[in-house]
């Protein structure tokens, strides 16, 4: 297996700038997980890694050795494509085996049958192996295209997107199968995602990706407990981070916040810890973005001490959970996400007592939207470099 490097990588299409001084070093047998939403430049960085599209800037490595002017059929290299990349005329069977067919990676076909029959048993569609791809569904195609890469033994897979049109079910069987083939085929993985869960499960180290640039490289807790900036904290979540602006009243212990519900000021105490109080302090700051998770926004339909009122805009049942979402009037995005059970009773336009747990916020640098601190920083970062560790 191998080390990947990429040192500036820079790319354009037309007057699109594809990728913008991208630096990465994904470490042998490491899986490392690209995650950001459509067009963030995901796929292009793994083209540039296959040999597929060359870099008009930058160094692409691997252990250490450059290979910008090495073709891809020589880069060792197994991809699973998001469009398949199918022979139409060719079996199942016969796909799976067409690079280990090759030339320059050719091996016996009693090696190549067990190589197949074993890919084909972990992908689910042993019966599928005399078919040709017009007689398949889209997702078993994408499991041809995940099996016939599983088959080699390069230096990195690859992959983009693969269970991107698997059903539901087995989407999440086929996360714990890539995980723990990873682990025991040794192997250098690097995985194109924009589903948060896929990211989270997938990764020993996530690459946040925006608009070309690479804006948080870390484990999946460190991202999720410390993200850098707003867009990486709305990114990481489902559903989404509550941004709620408030401003900062009084001038020491205890600080509290003000936010603006419909008509009426509400005015919330922050929990004491002296290093939420000094980040403030030091900064100086009058305003600040507070970012709460939906599953510590806590509802009552009942008036509670220290809850205030809002309306309900929408209940959805997302499967082992539901999502209420409230209507705050003017609080930022104006609207709350907040975790329930699934079988309430919920009318639209009816009132919901809301309380905000702000010892489990972070906070928000209103101006450059940039993570300033969050309580119990210390125990987060003790939990992501325990995750770094495994």
């Amino acid at each position: 297996m191998a080390r990947i490097q990429l040192e500036n990588i820079s790319k354009a299409f037309g007057k699109v700038q594809a990728l913008d001084g991208i630096s990465l070093d994904v470490k042998d047998k490491e899986f490392f997980v690209l995650f950001g939403p459509a067009g963030a430049g995901k796929t292009t960085i793994l083209n540039c890694i296959a040999g597929i599209v060359m870099p008009e800037e930058g160094v692409v490595k691997f252990d250490d050795q450059i290979m910008n002017l090495t073709d891809s059929a020589h880069r060792n290299v197994a991809m699973v494509f998001e469009n398949y990349a199918l022979y139409p005329q060719m079996t199942v069977y016969d796909n799976m085996a067409s690079a280990l067919r090759s030339k320059l990676y050719k091996a016996d076909e009693s090696v190549i049958k067990e190589r197949i029959q074993w890919a084909a048993k972990i992908m689910k569609m042993e019966n599928l192996l005399e078919r040709l791809p017009s007689q398949l569904s889209n997702g078993q195609k994408q499991r041809v295209a995940m099996g016939r890469a599983l088959v080699r033994n390069p230096n990195v897979f690859l992959m983009d997107e693969p269970l991107a049109h698997l059903d539901a079910k087995l989407r999440n069987s086929m996360r714990t199968e890539l995980k723990e083939m990873q682990a025991n085929l040794g192997s250098t993985c690097i995985y194109v995602t924009h589903d948060f869960m896929e990211a989270m499960a997938l990764g020993d180290r996530i690459a946040i990706i925006k608009e070309g640039k690479i804006v948080q490289i870390g484990n999946g807790d460190a991202i999720y407990y410390m993200p850098c900036n707003e867009f990486t904290a709305q990114l990481m979540g489902d559903p989404e981070i509550n941004l709620i602006e408030a401003e900062i009243t009084g001038t020491g212990n205890p600080y509290s916040v003000q936010f603006r519900i419909k008509d009426e000021q509400i005015v919330l105490e922050l929990p004491e810890d002296n290093g939420v109080y000094a980040k403030i302090r030091e900064l100086g700051l009058k305003k600040i973005h507070v970012g709460i998770r939906p599953q510590n926004v806590k509802y009552s339909f009942e008036p509670k001490e220290g809850y205030f009122k809002a309306s309900v805009y929408s209940y959805e049942s997302i499967g082992n959970k539901s999502v209420i979402v409230a209507d705050c009037g003017d609080v930022f995005h104006n609207q709350l996400r907040m975790i329930a059970p699934n079988g309430l009773n919920v009318a639209i336009d009816s009132d919901v007592y809301i309380h905000l747990q702000l010892d489990h916020a972070i906070f928000f640098d209103p101006e450059s939207r940039k993570y300033i601190v969050r309580y119990d920083e210390a125990a987060y970062i003790a939990l992501a470099a325990a995750q770094e560790e495994r």
